[in-house]
């Protein structure tokens, strides 16, 4: 139990017993607070609960605050509590008991300060899940050290942390990945190639294109294009993930699961959702795509989920 929540105890346990003695008449409670002074000369925490009695029993706020004080059971982190003006209880904690934590924190180590607020619930912590279309950059370590401490927190406090890194592996953002690094690897041959106007500009598809042909050598020049596009792909997307992998492990920053988009087309998840989406009438079709009818469920749009291509969106991926 946190520290606070054991003042807020004792606090609430002295309001029934006044009230037990006849030295409070208050028919509610109400919300027993503690929170850190703003001043430090006035303690550690302070709770202005006095001030909240007065209001309901129009009785003055410092009786109240002395009588509390009073009734208030005995613990053994506090070494001074003071009633001040306009009636404010102020905690301060006992130097021997901050003292002997000293030894407490070297015999518990890393597990110092856990507690068990989740009760083993299980939560799933998504963070960073940068499209494996470039390398990291310094906003996706933010996140990565952001959702890695949030994990670690929630860990700390009870839960059930499982940590998921999303690869979206998938949509429109790959076809134009791998129609870059197609180019580019043409390119590198010596050949004519456009870079597509929604393609990847980075020079590290230059660096990219130019490993894979080093290695491969002109091999994706004599397949069909579609058959190039798809293989080129999958390499790059596993080379950019592994420069992704070895950044976050630089940082200290790990995942539980690494979940790709793609495995959700390749294992009938998509289209068993798309079903149940039609079959419960959630669908309609206009402007020659798929739209999920969520209007009629309160939102204030529909949204699509199949284009007019017959590509799904990252919506359709979402459900």
């Amino acid at each position: 139990m946190m520290f606070r929540q054991k003042l807020a105890q004792a606090l609430e346990q002295a309001v029934i017993e006044a009230r037990q003695k006849g030295l409070l008449v208050s028919s509610t409670l109400p919300e027993v607070t503690v929170e850190h002074p703003q001043n430090i000369a006035h303690g550690d925490y302070a709770s202005s609960l006095p001030l909240k009695l007065s209001r309901a029993t129009e009785m003055p706020p410092l009786a109240i605050a002395e009588s509390l004080v009073e009734l208030m059971p005995s613990l053994p982190e506090v070494g001074k509590i003071v009633v001040a003006p306009p009636g404010f209880i102020n905690f301060t904690l006992s130097p021997e008991w901050l003292t002997r934590q000293v030894e407490v924190i070297l015999d518990t180590g890393e597990a110092y300060g856990n507690i068990n607020l989740g009760n083993k619930r299980q939560v799933q912590v998504e963070f960073v899940s940068v499209n494996p279309t470039g390398p990291l950059h310094v906003g996706h370590g933010r996140g990565a050290v952001l959702g890695s401490t949030l994990a670690s927190v929630l860990s700390a406090a009870g839960y059930k942390v499982e940590t998921e890194y999303y690869i979206n592996d998938a949509g429109s953002q790959l076809d134009a990945f791998n129609r870059t690094l197609y180019a580019r690897y043409q390119q590198c041959l010596n050949k004519d190639a456009e870079i597509p106007s929604d393609g990847y500009h980075g020079h590290y598809m230059i660096d990219l294109a130019k490993e894979i042909a080093k290695e491969q050598g002109d091999r994706f020049l004599i397949m069909p294009e579609d058959a190039a596009l798809t293989e080129l792909g999958q390499i790059g997307v596993a080379r950019i993930m592994g420069s992704i992998k070895r950044d976050l492990a630089l940082l200290g920053v790990k995942f539980d699961v690494w979940f790709s988009e793609l495995s959700l087309f390749s294992n009938g998840q998509y289209e068993k959702a798309m079903r149940m989406l039609c079959d419960g009438n959630y669908t309609s079709e206009k402007e020659n795509a798929t739209w999920f009818t969520s209007s009629a469920l309160g939102e204030d749009k529909d949204n699509v989920l199949i284009r007019s291509d017959g590509s799904p969106t990252y919506f359709a991926s979402d459900v």
